[in-house]
Parts: C-alpha cells; structure tokens; sequence
C-alpha cells in the first residue's frame, strides 16, 4: 500500500492500525514518545474530567491568548473538521502540518500499535514540540490515569465535573471513576478539582503522591449577582468578572477551575485581569449551549450522558418561555439513556429520535423504543439522521418555539455541517 499523503489519507489509515478502537495503557504510546524524542519546556496543563474538560480548555487557551501567550491546544473529540483538535495561538493547524506529523510518528513506531487517539495525541506533541509554545494544554481524552494525554509531564493538572459515563472502560461508580481522573495528578505539583463532591479516591489519591490538590469551595470559589461575577482563590481574588461567553450556570464551575489552574502557575505566566476579562468574553465553543441566531431558537449541545444533560435540562428552564419545545435527539446505545432522558423529559413537548452511524451507534427506530418505554410525554417521531430530524423540526416549529439538538458529538455535528453549508 502507498503511504498516505493528504490529511483524509493519514486519518483513514490511523483509524485501522489497531485491533481496538480504545485500548487503555501507556507503555506503547510512551515508548513512540521516546522514540520521537519529544521534550517540552512550556508549562503544561493537562485538564481531566467527565463535562466541562472541553470547555474548561477553551477558557485557558482565550485567557492566556489575550495575555501575550503563545498557546498549543490538544482537544477532542471534533465535531467538523479533524483540525480542530490540535490549535496553535486559536488557530486550527493546517491539513499539512497535521499529515506531516501523522508520518512522523508512522516513521518512528516501527511494529509498535497504536490506537486512533495515541496516533493523534503523539502527532499533536511533535508538533507543539516544534511550535516555540508558551503554554501547552492538554485534554484527556478517556479516564486520565491510563490516557495517552498521559505520557506528560503537567505543571499543573485540573479536574471537571465527574460523572457516570465510559464505564466499561472506568468503572461503574462515581468512586473508581475519580480514581481514574486523579490518575493525572502528580506529586508536588497543583491538582484543581472543581467537582464540588469531589469522590473520595480523589482526595485519597491526591493525598498518597502529595500532590497540591485545590478544592472549589474550599482553596478557590466563585459567587455572583445577575450582572457579574467574582471569584477567589489561595492568593489571588478576580472581582467584577462578565459572564463567559459560553452560556449555562455551570460555565462558572468550569471558570472557577481554569482560574485556580493560572492562580497556581501564575510565577511562570502571570495574568491580567484585562486577559481574565477579555479571554471570557471572547470565548467559542461550539456546540456547548449553542444558541443559532434567528428563529425560531436553535439550541446545540454536544450533551450526552445524564449529568451533562441534567445541565442542559437546568439551562433550558431559565431561558424565556417558548409555547413548544422539540428536541431533535440521537445517542450511542452504550450511553445511560433511559436516566439521561428522564433528567430532561419534563422540558418536551415533541421528540425527534434519529439515528447515529457507527458501530456504537443506533438507530432513530431504537432510539424511539427508549423514549417509548421510559413514557415520555409528547408525540415521537423518527428520523433516519440529525440533519433530516433538525429539518422536519424547522418545519413544524413556529418562530416562538424552540429546537434542542443533543444527545452526542455526533448528533451536533451533523446539524452544525448543514448550518455552516
């Protein structure tokens, strides 16, 4: 087989050089990472947990960005384009940038395996690695102590909201979850944790390596008024704060957590409160409490297990009243979809179940069956895919109405792809 060459190339190739799509562990990926010789001298954060690691990251990369930083962002999963998961100073790298270091990496790991994610975490390091960085931030993809995001070093580590999800691979308790998440901690080193129950193999974890573990409420906290927001830390307070940009309450736990992270590295890249300020505002995520401009109201959440979609549900009360709410949802089947429902049902009046593609994918007809047998109030319907599902809710709904499209990244995605076409 020719090697591959253009970035759609290397992303099909990536995609079948492992008998496993997720294959947890770090001798491999660690082994690749030796081989390739990669050596960073940039203050890393790496930011771990169930919700909010995403948006957490953002808010990092806006604020350091509006200090004069120079910033390397590794995220995941994308929603449109593979380039949005590995962004230099807010900027997508380029489709060169990426092949090249896609063969790189091939070059280097020899007969060694790797999954579709280690492929990409280690082409995003040779890259950083390259970029004359001074931050580097990275996201965990899966768990936290077995991750390839893993193989670094952090300065400084953060962890979200922990919840239920990815529990074949983690464990099905909130307990053996946050052990996995504190497996990115390490010793000496800040540990920020702005879950406000924060599992106790969390804090017992921290407690045996001796990390510098910061609880919210406890080590830095946040409180607020309609108009702003204030929040504090060990040494620091950031008083008269805007809202983020990012809509929902839980934006500020998510806020609170990437300040306490700066507040502790603050000796090393020191930050304004005009950066603080500006970076909020100038944040863009999409698909996290995504509002569509025009009517009627276009609602986008990437939500997709119960405790994200408990926020969701929370956020759509407090936005104003509309006569009739359609939700426009499609979920892989190995998510807890009858609780995530349940959380939300109340805020419905018709669903719109659709299908997603793949092997953890199921079907609109399925999807069906699930809100049928939970009994969900309102009318079903079925739709083969998001985009057909988000069309026929456009038809039905009046300018007052509004649309909820959520469930998974994928289902977003497919209607973020007509919108932006």
């Amino acid at each position: 087989m020719a090697s591959p060459q253009s970035l759609a190339e290397w992303l099909a190739y990536i995609e079948h050089q492992h008998v496993r799509p997720i294959e947890l562990g770090l001798d491999r990926v660690a082994q690749v990472r030796d081989w390739l010789g990669l050596h960073f001298s940039a203050p890393i954060i790496t930011v771990g947990g169930t919700n909010g690691k995403g948006s957490t990251c953002a808010m990092l990369e806006s604020i350091l960005g509006c200090a004069g930083y120079r910033t390397g962002l590794y995220t995941s999963p994308h929603l449109l384009r593979y380039n949005e998961r590995v962004r230099i100073a807010g900027v997508e790298v380029a489709d060169e940038v990426l092949a090249n270091a896609f063969a790189r990496v091939e070059a280097a790991r020899g007969a060694v395996p790797l999954t579709y994610f280690e492929f990409g975490t280690l082409a995003a390091l040779c890259i950083f690695a390259d970029a004359k960085l001074d931050a580097i931030i990275l996201e965990v993809g899966l768990g936290g102590r077995l991750d390839a995001v893993n193989i670094c070093e952090p300065d400084c580590t953060v962890v979200t909201g922990i919840a239920l999800d990815h529990m074949e691979f983690l464990g099905d308790t909130r307990e053996k979850i946050g052990f996995e998440k504190a497996g990115i901690f390490r010793a000496g080193r800040p540990a920020i944790c702005a879950d406000p129950q924060a599992p106790q193999s969390l804090l017992q974890h921290a407690a045996q390596i001796g990390a510098d573990l910061r609880l919210i409420g406890r080590d830095f906290g946040f409180s607020g008024d309609r108009q702003q927001w204030n929040w504090w830390g060990r040494t620091q307070r950031r008083s008269g704060l805007a809202y983020p940009a990012l809509r929902g309450a839980n934006q500020l736990l998510n806020a609170s957590g990437a300040l306490a992270a700066l507040e502790s590295i603050a000796e090393r890249l020191p930050v304004t409160m005009q950066a603080v300020r500006e970076g909020l505002l100038k944040l863009d995520l999409p698909g996290r409490f995504q509002i569509l401009p025009g009517r009627p109201t276009v609602v986008l959440d990437v939500a997709h297990n119960p405790q994200a979609i408990g926020v969701l549900a929370e956020n759509i009360s407090n936005m104003a009243y509309a006569p009739e709410t359609y939700a426009v949802i499609g979920m892989l089947g190995d998510k807890d979809i009858d609780a995530a429902v349940r959380l939300i049902e109340k805020r419905i009046d018709h669903w719109i179940a659709v299908g997603l593609a793949g092997p953890r994918g199921i079907s609109g007809e399925d999807m069906a069956r699930h809100l049928r047998e939970i009994g969900v109030q309102g009318d079903i319907s079925v739709a083969e895919t998001p985009r057909l599902g988000f069309a026929a809710a456009r038809e039905r709904a009046e300018d007052d109405d509004r649309i909820i499209i959520f469930g998974s990244f994928l289902t977003v995605a497919d209607v973020l792809a007509v919108v932006h076409s």
